[in-house]
């Protein structure tokens, strides 16, 4: 039976950017004879807060390092976020060891980004 232990990323201000490395899984290395496994995360809330006084949009991709190509689109695509207000978003998002959340705001450190969630190691 799997033992998923609780975790939290952030506050992290999102840049202009929008493809920015956020969140990726570690992985695990060592030991002797007993192999390596990847660790994966499964996201549940994210808190996007925009800390400015006026609208400011986000966009959250799942791929590559430093990509955000067509189609890989996750979260919140140009999503906007009224003034001195905040987003959340609910879900069981998995990210494998290969898997990069990346993306930014329409105006850089305008949205803080908080997580949390919970991080396993994948059989």
């Amino acid at each position: 039976m799997a033992q998923n232990k609780a975790f939290r990323f952030g506050p992290v201000a999102l840049s202009a950017t929008l493809t920015t490395n956020i969140l990726n899984p570690p992985t695990t290395t060592g030991g002797t004879n007993a192999g390596s496994s990847s660790q994966y995360i499964i996201l549940r809330h994210l808190r996007f807060v925009n800390k400015t006084g006026g609208a400011v949009t986000f966009s959250l991709y799942l791929g590559a390092t430093g990509a955000n190509a067509a189609g890989t689109e996750v979260i919140g695509t140009t999503y906007s976020v009224a003034a001195n207000s905040a987003y959340d978003w609910y879900g069981a998002l998995r990210l494998d060891a290969a898997d990069f959340l990346v993306g930014g705001a329409s105006a850089g450190t305008s949205i803080t980004l908080t997580g949390e969630g919970e991080v396993g190691v994948a059989g």
